[in-house]
């Protein structure tokens, strides 16, 4: 990744707390420290907004909810983004919550938008051949 190099200081114990996370990882210094303060500028930015280990990867989430930022996104775009449909599909949201989710996705859209169209790529036919165990109905 290019960026700018900075200097800075940090306490020994978050340098030790960094160092076993990359090692961890099997990922360099650099690399790690950057995404922990991308993300934390990003919890920052979006209150209520965590992105957080899940099975596919390091993703943002509505705290407290499970529900992924790119998940929100995917229906609103399929209400048409009509706000008010938004809230009723996703009623066990708060607004707050869901404005949150959403200028998360407009401010990192590049991020959100791969999150959508990796899942839109999914259909029965690809579910059934890389999980041939898994019951796929004829109709879905």
């Amino acid at each position: 990744m290019p960026g700018t190099q900075k200097s800075l200081r940090l306490p020994e114990r978050i340098v030790a707390e960094i160092e076993e996370i990359a090692k961890d990882e099997r990922r360099d210094f650099t690399a790690v420290t950057a995404e922990l303060l991308e993300e934390a500028v990003k919890a920052r930015r979006f209150p209520g907004i965590v992105v957080s280990e899940g099975v596919r990867g390091r993703r943002a989430r509505v705290a407290g909810t499970g529900v992924e930022v790119w998940e929100i996104e995917a229906v609103y775009r399929s209400v048409g983004r009509d706000r008010a449909r938004l809230r009723k599909a996703l009623d066990r949201l708060t607004e707050q919550q869901i404005s949150a989710a959403l200028a998360y996705s407009e401010n990192y859209k590049d991020e959100v938008d791969r999150l959508v169209a990796a899942n839109e790529g999914w259909t029965p036919e690809l579910v059934r051949q890389k999980y041939p165990f898994l019951p796929v109905s004829p109709g879905r």
